[in-house]
């Protein structure tokens, strides 16, 4: 049985094929980000001919797709329905220009206290319509309590929607801002990800690979289905570093505070380990200026990689952030950061004799001499680092600070060790090293660890429950699930409803259930008191499949 695992990165895409010990092939051919689907199509190709198809039984696929449409504003139009009622003004967080409040609202508990107005709504989708909107949110404040308002503006957008995101199914967490814009996002890119998907899916038929399982990565360090995916893009956003993370995890055992980087071809990632565990952004990731609740694993990325541009300024020698095609080593016309490196004789790679030319006659040209240039380079690029590297553990050190499976309170973070991977990470390693004189590791495979994190994630998700003993009922927002339950239903007896539906829920997905890695993550139950008696319970229970790997290599 042989797993694939795919990573599109900024500069290269990399695959590998991994057996039940081993790294059986590996490839990294250039990305094109014109067309990413042909980047995937060599990689696999390439792997897959020096592989037996028969045996590939899984491809988890890390993609920038999603990341790159927002980033470069190439997504269509969303028309934004919103229902909120008292409280916030909802146009405070209006995020597009076909942005409509509608009359109408539920309380905390999910009960109606104003109808919707159904000419305003009708008025809301006419003028969507003329705008020539397909995509539409539906978002209402307190819609993971009850959804009925949600798809009361579904039913009447109908016909008018190629696609339409309702608040309650993307999380269950009441964040209405929050829930608007992932509610935004995931309509904005989701036209642009199902036609990769569609290509995706033609490509492994044509190459006979039909049969093969894929997966996306997300975020949060884990993968969804590729059929589940075609219904929350949004949660791709941001899953190059997730593959970072769980390659580091997959290659090296961590067991301290730790530093972790992966200097890729344009940007370098940086994420931090308590006690071996990475953070993650519990509440959710910002896109642009706004806050969302996707879960992402905590990583800070900064715009120094082994092709960012050298540049000299009144004598200052800076490395990135911009990036102007690949090194001298590989083709390129400006010298990188990559070719100060082969300089200093500290990488091997592509064209050394072009490389070392044109990098000398660069240097010239400003009147410097090479060996200058070449150091305060690789200066400029470890300083920026060291900095932004001590930027993020202040402000971890500032605040509570959740791992993938607890919070953490009063945790001072002191990182005592430091691994690195991806192309520059072998040729950085001593200076890395002498400037945070901490021990340094690149561990084997280092230059694809990315596709072998990707490889290696398991399927994870999470679910929400919520009881109203005193209605009677209980419902699982993400999941549109909802029956009645006695008015003595208890603390546990939620607890085990929700881990039998999440367990369930990845049953449906065609995931091989695994209960060791299924865990409560939090649990509450308040009494619900009218007058001086008690009557009924509020109860919550949210539990989640760790996100992890489902094996190592260290």
């Amino acid at each position: 049985m042989l797993l694939l695992g795919i990573d599109v990165g900024g500069t290269h895409t990399d695959a590998v094929a991994i057996g039940p010990d081993r790294i059986e092939a590996q490839v990294k051919v250039a990305t094109n980000h014109d067309d990413l689907l042909s980047s995937i199509r060599s990689a696999l190709g390439t792997i897959v001919s020096k592989t037996d198809p028969a045996r590939i039984k899984q491809l988890n696929l890390s993609t920038t797709l999603s990341t790159n449409s927002i980033v470069e504003g190439k997504f269509e139009d969303v028309g934004m329905i919103i229902s909120a009622g008292p409280g916030l003004d909802p146009h405070s967080f209006m995020i597009c220009k076909d942005f409509h409040v509608i009359p109408g609202s539920l309380d905390h508990r999910g009960s109606e206290t104003k109808q919707l107005d159904n000419l305003a709504l009708e008025e809301a989708i006419s003028s969507c319509r003329k705008s020539g909107v397909k995509v539409y949110a539906a978002v209402t404040k307190f819609s993971p309590r009850n959804p009925a308002h949600e798809k009361e503006i579904e039913l009447a957008i109908g016909d008018n929607a190629d696609f339409t995101t309702l608040g309650h199914q993307i999380t269950g967490r009441l964040n209405f801002p929050r829930r608007i814009a992932t509610a935004f996002y995931n309509c904005a890119v989701w036209r642009i990800f199902n036609n990769f998907a569609d290509a995706i899916s033609r490509t492994l038929d044509e190459m006979g690979l039909s049969h093969i399982k894929v997966n996306i990565l997300k975020a949060d360090g884990g993968t969804m289905p590729l059929p589940l995916s075609r219904k929350v893009p949004v949660q791709s956003i941001f899953s190059g570093p997730a593959a970072s993370v769980m390659g580091i995890i997959a290659l090296c055992k961590i067991t301290h505070d730790s530093i972790i980087y992966d200097i890729g071809g344009t940007t370098t990632d940086i994420a931090i380990f308590v006690d071996g565990t990475p953070l993650i952004e519990q509440e959710g990731i910002n896109i642009g200026s706004h806050p969302t609740l996707v879960r992402a694993l905590k990583v800070h990325s900064i715009g120094v990689g082994g092709d960012s541009a050298i540049s000299i300024l009144e004598g200052s020698v800076k490395v990135g952030p911009t990036r102007l095609g690949p090194s001298i080593a590989f083709g390129g016309k400006i010298p990188t950061l990559t070719d100060a490196l082969i300089w200093k004789d500290s990488c091997d790679c592509g064209n050394i004799d072009k490389s070392k030319a044109e990098f000398a006659a660069f240097a010239a040209q400003n009147k410097m001499e090479a060996d200058e240039l070449a150091d305060r380079a690789i200066e400029n690029a470890i300083d920026k680092i060291h900095d932004a590297t001590r930027k993020l553990v202040e402000e971890i050190n500032q605040q509570p600070v959740y791992t993938i499976h607890e919070l953490l309170e009063n945790r001072r973070i002191i990182p005592r060790k430091i691994y690195m991977m991806g192309g520059p990470a072998k040729a950085m390693k001593m200076d890395i090293f002498r400037k945070f004189k901490l021990a340094t590791e690149v561990p084997e495979n280092y230059d694809v660890a990315n596709a072998i994190g990707a490889a290696l994630t398991r399927t994870t998700t999470e679910i929400e429950l919520f009881a109203d003993t005193e209605r009677g009922v209980m419902f699982i927002p993400s999941l549109g699930y909802r029956e009645n339950v006695p008015r003595n239903y208890k603390l546990e007896d939620a607890e085990r409803d929700a881990m039998n539906h999440l367990l369930a829920h990845l049953g449906d997905m065609s995931v091989a259930s695994d209960g060791n890695n299924a865990h409560i993550t939090s649990s509450s139950s308040f009494n619900m008191v009218d007058g001086y008696t008690t009557v009924g319970r509020n109860i919550r229970v949210k539990c989640q499949i760790k996100p992890g790997v489902i094996r190592t290599y260290s």
